[in-house]
């Protein structure tokens, strides 16, 4: 699979997703399987427990299911997927 500005449009839930980097030291290194994602958080399935992780103040490792990782700033997916979908991408690089 080809990593495009596309894949910001995709649905994330399903996807694993590993926290890189977060200005809350408390969500680095948290990692699971999206269960649900709202406006502002992605909730992930982590140990058997559900955990919610701001989307603004972090950065997601997401594992797309050929098995390429990606990684993307929660400040670009805040939003509702619904409406994220939708939504032109710019291109940034």
């Amino acid at each position: 699979m080809r990593v495009t500005p596309k894949i910001l449009q995709d649905e994330f839930i399903g996807l694993k997703a590993k926290v890189v980097k977060s200005k809350n030291p408390c969500y680095v290194g948290i990692s699971g399987r999206v269960i649900d994602e709202t406006r502002n958080t992605i909730k992930l399935l982590h140990k058997g427990e559900e955990k919610v992780i701001v989307k603004d103040v972090s950065v997601f490792n997401f594992t797309l299911p050929d098995g390429t990782v990606v990684e993307i700033d929660g400040k670009i997916i805040v939003g509702r997927p619904e409406d994220r979908v939708k939504k032109r991408v710019r291109r940034l690089w």
